[in-house]
């Protein structure tokens, strides 16, 4: 049973705190330093490292409105205020912020990628399968699009396509199906009647395992309203070019497609490009980063226990080593 939402802040528990905090502390730990929190949510990690490294400058993005007025109410409280400057922007619009706000360059940059607590949290976003609420899924509520938009348009092709793609859903085809004759006959609106189409969608014996049969299908639904995935090979890039010489970049997804832009972004950028057949590295060809950790970490035993919507995630690292040819 669902607890209806709560009046007050929203429970937050930032995911893998402390291996964030310890893989950017040699990068933020000098006077003057820049951070970028590209998913600031309701601040969980950029609390920590402000409190961390009093010299710290914080930027902090965020398309969800909600999420922002909460995070700059968590920083005031704790007296950081005059050290952060929150942008309303979705982390791909990185180089207009840093170039508004006159920053050439910044010493940490940290993704922390999926939906927030707050989103998941407050039924009436329309993130959860597990209540009923308008279905909508925007993290920036303004957006254009919403998920009932994308149920109720979309050809059935289209959607196993999303299905497939972002849910990894084995029974996209048939989920398009049935979304396709019901909502002929009324369109969709709310989010459990969704969630039960796609439960009665999937063979019983499949339904036994792996969480909620929706699951998949509303992570899909997720992605496709907020282009999450084009947003973030965008930003990774953008990220990179935006860190100083020793500024380290810090990305934690949530599912394997997040991941593995993130590892092929990184491994690239950590890759010598010297030319086949040369006799030595060259300089101008070396790599532009180190990676810092190995893989992708997982949370450990105690902090599941903790929070157990931190199972899926995973942390990766890189430390930039040179400019860009």
């Amino acid at each position: 049973m669902s607890s209806p939402e709560a009046a007050g802040p929203a429970l937050h528990v930032p995911v893998l705190l402390d291996r964030v905090t310890e893989l950017l502390a040699p990068a933020v730990s000098a006077p003057g330093a820049v951070l970028v929190d590209c998913t600031l949510g309701l601040a969980g990690h950029s609390l920590a490292l402000l409190g961390a490294h009093p010299g710290l400058r914080l930027i902090g993005l965020d398309r969800d409105p909600d999420a922002r007025a909460e995070a700059a109410a968590r920083i005031t409280a704790a007296g950081h205020a005059e050290r952060a400057t929150l942008v309303p922007a979705v982390f791909d619009e990185l180089p207009d912020v840093l170039a508004e706000l006159g920053v050439d360059e910044v010493q940490g940059v940290l993704f922390d990628l999926g939906v927030s607590s707050l989103q998941l949290d407050r039924p009436t976003r329309g993130f959860s399968y597990s209540t009923d609420a308008p279905l909508d899924m925007r993290m920036d509520p303004s957006g254009p699009r919403t998920a009932a938009d994308v149920v109720n348009t979309y050809s059935r092709g289209e959607l196993t396509r999303v299905l497939k793609v972002y849910g990894e859903e084995r029974f996209a085809g048939r989920i398009a199906a049935a979304i396709e004759r019901e909502r002929a006959r009324e369109p969709f609106t709310g989010t459990a009647r969704l969630a039960e189409l796609v439960r009665s969608s999937i063979p019983a014996a499949t339904r036994r395992t792996g969480g909620h049969p929706a699951k998949r299908t509303f992570q899909a639904l997720r992605i496709e309203v907020n282009d999450e995935l084009g947003v973030l090979s965008r930003a990774l890039p953008a990220a990179i070019d935006a860190l100083a010489i020793g500024g380290r970049l810090v990305v934690i997804s949530f599912h394997s497609l997040e991941d593995r832009i993130v590892k092929q972004t990184l491994a690239a950028e950590a890759t010598d490009r010297t030319p086949p057949g040369m006799p030595v590295p060259m300089p101008e060809h070396a790599p532009v980063l180190k990676l810092v950790t190995r893989g992708g970490e997982a949370p450990g035993d105690a902090e599941l226990a903790v929070n157990p919507r931190a199972a899926s995630a995973r942390v990766r690292a890189a430390e930039r080593l040179r400019r860009a040819a």
